[in-house]
């Protein structure tokens, strides 16, 4: 099985889920995110909820993301990004936004994953699922 397809969006969101904040409630520390976190999640999960496959994932999947951020400066049409954010905090909210969608039972089942950034003429993110074995 197989799922691939392109999210265009005018911003890529860039807010991660490494900006998680904590606050001390009680003597407890409390975890949440805050606005621009809720935001990004909030913006991939209604691209992300267009394109649910059909069977959810329960084997090994190789997961290829291209993340194509809009045209800035004298930068070219597919040419590597090579600033912020990180793909690692890129891709874990991603992840975790198709997982709570149904993509996958776990994101576990990722054991293989190409992650590329690049500045585009057309910006968005381009996501393909490929079942292993």
């Amino acid at each position: 099985m197989t799922t691939e397809f392109f999210l265009p969006m005018a911003r890529v969101p860039t807010a991660t889920y490494q900006m998680k904040q904590v606050t001390v409630v009680k003597g407890k520390p409390i975890f949440y995110e805050p606005a621009d976190v809720k935001a990004a999640r909030a913006k991939l999960t209604a691209h992300l909820g267009q394109h649910i496959p059909s069977k959810k994932y329960t084997n090994a999947v190789r997961l290829i993301t291209k993340w194509c951020f809009p045209l800035a400066g004298n930068y070219k049409n597919g040419e590597y990004k090579t600033t912020k954010p990180d793909l690692d905090n890129l891709q874990k909210l991603l992840k975790d936004v198709m997982t709570d969608l149904g993509y996958w039972t776990d994101d576990s089942l990722v054991v293989s994953e190409i992650t590329e950034k690049f500045w585009a003429e057309v910006s968005g993110i381009y996501i393909k699922i490929e079942e292993l074995g």
